[in-house]
């Protein structure tokens, strides 16, 4: 099984500039991550090899699989089926489609993940409804929450940590190491990616791994990169104040497009946001921006931009991301180096 991003990954933009299609987030795991787990083997993608057999079974990256989609694709273990089910599965088109549907991926992940597996048990501390559709990984810390899984199945990976007085409502993930603090709302369908961490409100929203929402405000239907911090009180609207239909900027096409009603923001890796950041409905913003100024950002904000629209100093920012990854015992690799490069004189 080979996975092709080639075609789709600039409509995907800013999020797949430092990933592929297939390491996309959307519900518990990454889209590659599902074929792996439903397939039990690695899924490679064609980028990442020089050749391959002219008869490999190719498939787009972006579709995200299903049980149903799996056992009517795979035949056997070289052959594949020319007419899968595919009103079983979803294609990610756009950034947005992650939160759109990310509260069927998180009960497709959760079955996945789950399936023969008996949960850790529940703190007698921690409040529940529907403790039968709640998953919680050896390791996980819970203490004197609430977590209702009457809407959706909740999943809390190892390591993570719920605190005192947090609210969860499914379907919600909280993924290996994350940490939900203390008063946190989390509404579903929310993905809390590894070793984030979040506080204030959050619904409708994912989080790929490695960033903080950690204080108080409002994110909401929206999609957050790698290693990206929101700054205390920062906020996002999600729905036009005249309720009128939400367009995005599309890196593609170089226009606003429609999303939908209701679209928060799409941040790309390493960007961060000053306190009381208030975001516009449908801001796209690219990766290593320095989000800051009075009143509400631009609908669309490029990639290495400091402030209202300077530019940022390439030198300054590979510091900056340093710094931040070091407080997660991370380092930025050489190889980070040279792909942030490569965005950097790309935007210019």
């Amino acid at each position: 099984m080979l996975l092709n991003d080639k075609d789709v990954k600039p409509n995907l933009f800013p999020l797949t500039l430092t990933r592929s299609v297939a390491d996309l987030r959307v519900g518990i795991l990454t889209i590659r991550e599902k074929w792996e787990s439903f397939l039990g083997k690695p899924a490679l993608l064609t980028s990442e090899l020089e050749s391959f057999p002219g008869e490999a079974f190719i498939i787009s990256g972006n579709i995200v699989p299903s049980r149903p989609f799996i056992d009517s694709l795979v035949k056997s273990d070289n052959a594949y089926s020319d007419s899968p089910a595919w009103d079983t599965v979803k294609i990610i088109q756009y950034p947005w489609h992650i939160f759109m549907w990310n509260d069927w991926a998180i009960r497709q992940d959760y079955d996945l993940i789950t399936k023969g597996k008996a949960s850790a048990p529940i703190p007698s501390s921690v409040q529940t409804v529907n403790p039968e559709n709640i998953f919680i990984e050896e390791g996980a810390v819970l203490s004197h929450c609430i977590i209702n899984a009457s809407g959706g199945p909740v999943y809390i990976g190892r390591n993570a940590e719920i605190m005192e007085g947090a609210l969860v409502r499914g379907p919600a993930a909280i993924c290996e190491g994350a940490v939900v603090k203390m008063g946190a709302r989390i509404y579903g369908a929310t993905t809390i990616g590894p070793y984030c961490t979040v506080g204030g409100e959050i619904k409708n929203s994912v989080l790929f791994g490695y960033s903080n929402k950690a204080h108080d405000g409002y994110l909401g239907d929206s999609v957050i990169g790698e290693w990206c911090n929101l700054g205390a009180g920062a906020s996002t609207s999600n729905v036009k104040n005249n309720a009128a239909e939400v367009k995005a900027w599309s890196q593609t096409l170089k226009e606003y497009i429609p999303v939908g009603l209701k679209c928060g923001i799409i941040m790309g890796d390493y960007s961060r946001s000053a306190i009381n950041t208030s975001f516009n409905t449908g801001s796209v913003i690219g990766v290593c921006a320095n989000v800051f100024g009075e009143g509400l950002t631009a609908g669309f904000i490029p990639s290495f931009t400091w402030g209202k629209g300077e530019r940022y100093a390439f030198d300054k920012a590979l510091m900056h991301i340093d710094n931040w990854k070091k407080m997660k015992n991370s380092r930025l690799t050489e190889k980070e180096k040279r792909q942030l490069k490569l965005i950097f004189e790309q935007s210019l």
